[in-house]
């Protein structure tokens, strides 16, 4: 009886302490070992929300349920020595990416990532540096991402084309040749056009000292081939990321980096963790097209 008695008072205890205290349980659990899951956000707007825009509350809100939930934030250069080195990472890793380099990322994302301590990276359309006002939604200026890296070393600025980030004719210009004045660009000059741009995004962000090694890219609206792949790694891309859904292995191709899109308001707190358990494990051998 006296037993009995004891083990009660024991899974009373239990009940209470799971009951009061469910984000220590939540912070302990193992959702994943060697794997990152890579959440990508694009724009931060507290009076329009859009299918890529949400609200600086919701973005905190699911920051802090996944860190009650147990997901460990990383830095781009763990997830860059994980993906080149097989380097550990955390159980339950995540890292944070930005697409587009907005304005409303030094606004509205910076200061919760620098509150909550979380690092974050940002791919930058980098021909919106020398206009910021300039540009359909307001860019970061120079000033301001020398400020954030100063200010917040877990912040990394890394490329997404210069003037690469637009259509013509329906077609993305990374990996379609144009046709000017009714002549078709050739081998050579798609070849030079997508070299010279990916060079000149690249050095725009070195020479802001963007990260410890600007040579990561975002591929303008999720679009890319082999040829696309050869050439930016040519210029100088050791890491890519596409628009492809899943949860990035050691085995993943570093230029096929998948990532779960968190940015939609339609994605509340807590259901992030169940796109992460959801989402595909990523292997991904090369492409023909995408």
């Amino acid at each position: 009886m006296k037993l009995w008695m004891m083990w009660k008072s024991l899974l009373i205890g239990v009940l209470i302490f799971v009951n009061f205290f469910p984000s220590f349980v939540s912070a302990n659990k193992v959702m994943f070992t060697n794997e990152v899951a890579v959440l990508v956000y694009h724009h931060i707007d507290d009076q329009t929300e859009g299918a890529v825009t949400i609200s600086s509350k919701l973005f905190e809100k699911q920051l802090g349920a996944l860190r009650r939930q147990g997901y460990q934030f990383i830095t781009m250069d763990q997830f860059k020595r994980f993906l080149s080195k097989g380097a550990e990472v955390p159980d339950n890793a995540v890292l944070v990416t930005f697409d587009d380099g907005y304005e409303s990322f030094y606004t509205k994302a910076f200061p919760i990532l620098k509150k909550m301590g979380i690092p974050a990276v940002n791919f930058v359309i980098t021909n919106g540096l020398d206009s910021p006002k300039g540009t359909l939604l307001p860019s970061m200026s120079r000033e301001e991402i020398k400020q954030m890296r100063k200010e917040f070393a877990g912040i990394d600025f890394q490329a997404h084309s210069d003037q690469l980030h637009a259509m013509k004719d329906g077609k993305p210009l990374l990996t379609n040749k144009v046709t000017t004045n009714g002549a078709l660009e050739t081998d050579s000059e798609f070849r030079n056009r997508i070299l010279g741009d990916t060079r000149k995004c690249l050095t725009k962000l070195r020479d802001l000292g963007g990260a410890q090694a600007v040579d990561s890219y975002a591929y303008p609206f999720g679009s890319y081939d082999d040829q696309t792949m050869s050439l930016l790694q040519e210029a100088g891309v050791r890491f890519a990321f596409t628009t492809k859904a899943g949860v990035a292995t050691k085995r993943t191709d570093p230029m096929q980096i998948p990532r779960i899109n968190a940015g939609s308001p339609y994605i509340r707190p807590h259901s992030i963790n169940n796109l992460i358990k959801q989402a595909n494990r990523h292997e991904m051998p090369g492409l023909n097209k995408n």
